[in-house]
């Protein structure tokens, strides 16, 4: 096939936008039921983005189980997880539209278990007394009214009996209270003791998060122990085995490792530099499965790449030799499997099976599949590069992944490097792997090269690298992306005249922040971001609403300004398009109407697409399809090329 020499930007792709909101199909909240059966959640973006029940049969079979008109997500801590539980004979989920749990016999119509008013997540099985000990958020009016915040705490919700349906509805009896934040309730199977992680103000839970285990008497709880409870640690996942042995993962050494609790003391079952757990942004994630023989099956982490390995006694560790480059949650399969959601670096995620004793793998479900050819798929090339000196000046490096483009019909001018667009993940506290995107290619295959930082600040990379952004969010986040531009534009990889930077939520705040603050973006795609973080403190959730006190520093409005973009326009002088949903609760619209509006007015060129009915991210399909090609037209303007897509216009304010 003849390759043509075209300018970057204008290459055909095999990629239209219509196939990002394919792609967007995911898959979440892995479980495993009885008779072998297989659960997940799965997206349908082409109906609002609503999340869906799936089973598999023992027999392959797949199919939906929620009805119509239901949306299985539960919105606790705004970002929910864990919407769903297994129990005989029924599936009790929340369901988005008033966040009260459901009972759902399968042939019957949902049931509402609780009253309206409250959100739950994380609900766990106590066999012996026939509930569920779940997470609540109580959101009722005299709640609120007492201070001003929802109160979170562990409450226990009686199950109808075997064959019965449920009566009224019932907000649950309380069991764990007086803390700001509650997760990962877990009734041993003996049911005499409840363990559970939880934190206060102003931490989040990879800052501090404490363990306890608390005595189960009659519809209470007795006494309480302190497993972990220290301020420089943060408890994850507490899990009982079968013989009733708590295991846990912290991260004491400065990685999140496993240890495991006999009821006085805690040994550590994982002893390297690699992250058995992560940032508990959503409830419930399982990352470990602990066999009937006390053999330990895990997922880990190293820069931003996962494996999945076995640990039987001290010192007796191997990984498992697979495609894969992330996996979601574990889940233990007819004894002798595993069921996981692994993701590659070629195609889209699947829900796979790994057999223990062979040590190969069965893909059971693919939602979606690339069908693209090889030769168009651009792999991130991991790279790690010198960036700002830490204390006592220092050397540091950060870490990125480059994917360069790749179209075989195509290729740029001669000499000319490509466009450079540099991508800032969320969270902060997060990480970017190297799996296979969809949206990431449909850059790569139109002649964009990219750079995805993993500025200091992500995960993966151990607590210290962690912790870097801590007081740093705007500077060193910032200073990351600007050091991966300077170290792609000495190797002749970018021209410096030619790089933009876009970023989601807090990567849309180092967006602007890179805008605001540095000369060495061109550009910028702002997806609802931070602009002012005095005004953000002041609308935020719970969650976060404390968030920015590790992050920049305890409230001080002469150090709020100085950080927030909205406040240094004056820096703020190159192109920008923001793209808003009109129902976010985390980082509200009025975020991006200020600095649109103050652009606007002070001439420079910028674009808005505000869509009615988003929240934090975009899951409805037809809003996934015009914020991608209208991010591609708004460069093609700022840049001088023209797009081979046929894209609607986009209204670019005070562009010459």
């Amino acid at each position: 096939m003849k390759t043509t020499v075209s300018p970057y930007g204008t290459w055909e792709s095999p990629i239209p936008a219509s196939k990002l909101a394919e792609a967007a199909v995911s898959m979440s909240d892995l479980r495993v039921g009885s008779f072998g059966r297989i659960h997940w959640r799965e997206s349908r973006p082409a109906e609002g983005g609503r999340q869906v029940l799936m089973v598999r049969e023992r027999d392959g079979k797949i199919r939906q189980l929620t009805p119509d008109g239901f949306n299985v997500r539960t919105r606790v801590h705004e970002y929910g997880g864990s919407s769903y539980t297994l129990v005989d004979g029924a599936i009790v989920f929340a369901n988005f539209a008033d966040q009260r749990l459901y009972w759902h016999a399968e042939g019957r119509e949902p049931i509402p278990l609780t009253p309206a008013g409250y959100r739950y997540a994380d609900c766990h099985l106590d066999r012996t007394r026939n509930r569920l000990v779940c997470v609540r958020e109580d959101h009722t009016e005299a709640t609120r009214a007492a201070n001003g915040e929802e109160r979170n705490e562990i409450v226990a919700l009686p199950l109808p009996a075997l064959g019965s349906q449920p009566g009224e509805p019932f907000a649950g009896t309380v069991l764990v209270t007086g803390w700001d934040f509650v997760a990962y309730p877990r009734v041993s199977p003996d049911g005499s003791r409840l363990a559970y992680i939880a934190w206060a103000h102003p931490n989040m839970p990879w800052d501090r998060a404490a363990l306890f285990v608390a005595e189960l008497t009659g519809d209470g709880v007795g006494a309480t122990k302190s497993v972990v409870n220290h301020a420089e640690q943060a408890a994850l996942e507490p899990s009982w085995s079968a013989d009733n042995v708590l295991h846990y993962i912290n991260d004491l050494s400065g990685w999140w490792n496993l240890y495991r609790w006999d009821g006085q003391a805690s040994t550590p079952v994982s002893r390297m530099p690699r992250e058995f757990g992560g940032p508990l942004w959503q409830h419930g994630i399982s990352t470990y499965v602990v066999g009937a023989s006390g053999t330990v099956f895990a997922r880990s982490s190293l820069n931003a790449s996962d494996q999945l390995m076995m640990i039987g006694a001290p010192g007796e560790v191997s990984s498992f030799e697979l495609p894969f480059v992330a996996f979601g949650e574990l889940q233990a399969w007819e004894g002798e499997r595993l069921v996981t959601i692994a993701s590659s670096v070629t195609e889209e995620p699947a829900l796979i099976a790994l057999d223990l004793r062979t040590r190969e793998f069965e893909v059971l479900h693919q939602p979606t599949q690339s069908g693209l050819d090889p030769a168009f798929v651009s792999v991130g090339q991991p790279i790690e590069f010198p960036t700002t000196p830490g204390p006592n000046r220092q050397p540091r490096t950060a870490h990125a992944f480059y994917y360069p483009p790749a179209n075989p019909n195509h290729r740029g001018p001669d000499g000319e490097p490509p466009p450079l667009i540099v991508l800032i993940h969320g969270g902060p506290t997060s990480v970017s792997k190297p799996t296979f995107s969809m949206q990431r290619q449909f850059w790569t295959t139109r002649g964009f090269a990219l750079v995805d930082v993993n500025y200091g600040g992500s995960t993966t990379f151990g607590r210290s690298y962690r912790q870097r952004l801590n007081g740093q969010w705007g500077v060193g986040d910032v200073a990351d992306a600007v050091a991966a531009v300077d170290y792609h534009v000495s190797t002749g990889r970018a021209r410096a005249d030619r790089v933009a930077i876009r970023g989601g939520s807090a990567g849309g705040f180092t967006t602007l922040a890179a805008l605001a603050f540095t000369d060495r973006f061109k550009a910028g795609a702002n997806y609802f971001g931070v602009s002012d973080i005095k005004a953000l403190t002041a609308t935020s959730h719970k969650f976060e609403r404390l968030y920015d006190v590790s992050l920049i520093g305890p409230p001080d409005e002469a150090l709020y300004r100085s950080r927030s973009p909205i406040h240094h326009l004056d820096g703020l002088t190159e192109p920008l398009i923001t793209f808003q949903g009109s129902e976010d609760r985390i980082v509200p619209p009025d975020q991006s109407r200020m600095i649109v509006e103050a652009l606007r007015r002070r001439g420079v060129p910028v674009a808005y697409l505000e869509f009615e009915g988003e929240q934090h991210g975009f899951r409805k399909a037809a809003n996934i399809i015009r914020a991608a090609e209208a991010e591609l037209y708004f460069y093609g303007r700022i840049f001088g090329f023209t797009p081979a897509d046929p894209i609607e216009p986009v209204a670019i304010d005070n562009l010459p």
